[in-house]
């Protein structure tokens, strides 16, 4: 399978200052933000053999590190924990050379994956003119973007940098809006540094940044195109000693028609295998379970009835329809399908507004990576399903806002009791009557002799206009998740 890509901005700018051989490996530069306690900074570049090298921090804390011999070409220090703040310079001194970063932050680290909505970049958000200058203000959100690069055999560092480490509004124009936006939301929330880190391209399928590890417990390691694990090899795995807070993941449509069935298997497994990658590389820094949030799929074609949009929606969540769960735990879910855009630029499957996708992830991160108390970030979800012969009922986990729909949900109406999937007969199930916590749903449609063997909501490509499904939370905030349930399992 090619992988695609519309546009590529290239950014030549020195990404350290050095004498000599001493230098700091490629993602190491002025302006960049390291991990803040109570992690440690891991901290590595190439130098000499067998010659000793110290850093010294300076700046708010001083530290200086006992030397670390050169082994290979390769140096690395973990530094004690240091508290959010700056700024600080890092120098990474031999007998001979010496090396600085400059103006360098403490904070927390996200890194930012995905195909071509997590690449779209800020000057193509809808109000991108008063985005960009409303930057200005958050000059302690620092961003830096990996090249494109494809790798056959892991490697130890990028090839490239595409945008150095900077700060707003410098660069930011070709930076990830969905990274940012999330970045800077997080900074009102938390008020110390963050850093972000964009690894992404368009057009890629999971199977691209999973290793061959990953891949192999979906029974995938000997499926499909040579390209598996080639961004893993190139753009995920020179990042694996860096030290991080956690991670934002926009992709699966490109799954949508390739392994999308494998996706339930695929896509865990991926995030459990970067979690433990990311864990070993750094010394054990970051942390095994780090959180992990992601946007489930947004819309591409209206009026389609093709289901794989749907079905990849659903296999996001482990077929759980909600997350956190048992097998994907730490975890948090944007829900973007109620954001279409039929007059987006590069087309419906990139809807420019990425402000209400990084908003909805902020949520998910302030819940479940910051464990702040009382913060909505799941929208309504069934907790009990009635079927009273000529009604279904629906109750949620949490109060609701409705607006009747005679198409949103579906029931299949069965003879026998069979489990009902795509090629089954559905109909629609009208909301007749809805409470604060509930909605009844006609039956009508099924013959007397039929039974309701299964019930799902919103499963189509384009279910709703703009922020106008049916069911959100009671404050109206957050859209209902898509679901499929069935009386009868497969």
């Amino acid at each position: 399978m090619a992988i695609t890509l519309c546009v590529v901005l290239i950014f030549v700018a020195a990404i350290h200052r050095c004498e000599g051989d001493l230098r700091f490996a490629s993602y190491y530069g002025d302006h960049m933000v390291l991990q803040k306690s109570p992690e440690s900074a891991v901290l590595w570049g190439y130098g000499s053999d067998g010659a000793p090298v110290t850093l010294i921090l300076s700046g708010p804390t001083k530290q200086k590190t006992s030397p670390v011999t050169v082994t290979n070409g390769i140096w690395r220090v973990t530094l004690d924990p240091v508290e959010a703040g700056g700024p600080y310079n890092v120098t990474a001194v031999t007998k001979d050379s010496n090396a600085t970063l400059k103006d360098v932050l403490f904070g927390d680290i996200w890194l930012c994956g995905g195909q071509s909505n997590m690449w779209f970049h800020m000057s193509m958000v809808f109000n991108a003119s008063e985005e960009l200058t409303l930057s200005e203000k958050y000059r302690d959100v620092r961003f830096f973007m990996a090249s494109l690069r494809t790798g056959k055999t892991e490697q130890l560092d990028l090839t490239d940098v595409e945008i150095p480490w900077s700060v707003a509004p410098t660069n930011l124009e070709g930076f990830s809006a969905v990274c940012w936006l999330y970045g800077r939301y997080l900074y009102k929330t938390l008020q110390y540094p963050i850093g972000l880190v964009e690894s992404c391209w368009g057009g890629t399928p999971v199977e691209v940044w999973s290793s061959a590890r990953a891949l192999q417990q979906c029974g995938l390691d000997n499926a499909g195109p040579k390209n598996n694990s080639v961004l893993w090899n190139s753009m995920i795995h020179p990042l694996l000693n860096m030290t991080i807070k956690g991670a934002i993941w926009y992709q699966g449509e490109a799954n949508t028609y390739y392994h999308e069935d494998k996706y339930t298997c695929s896509f865990p497994a991926m995030i459990d295998d970067w979690r433990m990658s990311f864990h070993k590389g750094s010394g054990g820094q970051t942390a095994k379970d780090f959180p992990f949030g992601f946007v489930q799929l947004s819309t591409d074609v209206k009026n389609s009835t093709s289901e794989s949009f749907p079905n990849v929606r659903w296999h996001q969540t482990a077929n759980f329809g909600y997350v956190p769960n048992e097998r994907m735990l730490n975890t948090f879910m944007a829900v973007a399908l109620d954001l279409p855009d039929p007059g987006s630029p590069l087309g419906p499957i990139h809807p420019r507004d990425k402000q209400d996708v990084a908003y909805r992830l902020t949520l998910g991160a302030r819940a479940v990576a910051y464990n702040e108390k009382g913060v909505a970030f799941q929208g309504p979800f069934p907790k009990q399903i009635l079927d009273n012969g000529t009604h279904v009922i629906v109750n949620y986990d949490q109060k609701i806002s409705v607006n009747k729909s005679d198409q949103i949900f579906e029931i299949c109406c069965t003879e026998t009791p069979v489990s009902c999937g795509s090629k089954s007969h559905w109909v629609p199930a009208p909301i007749v009557w809805s409470n604060k916590t509930s909605v009844e749903l006609s039956t009508k449609f099924c013959e007397p002799s039929q039974e309701v063997g299964a019930l799902r909501y919103a499963w189509r490509d384009w279910p709703c206009d703009f922020k106008a499904c049916p069911i959100y939370s009671g404050d109206k905030i957050l859209p209902a998740p898509p679901f499929i349930f069935n009386r009868y399992s497969p």
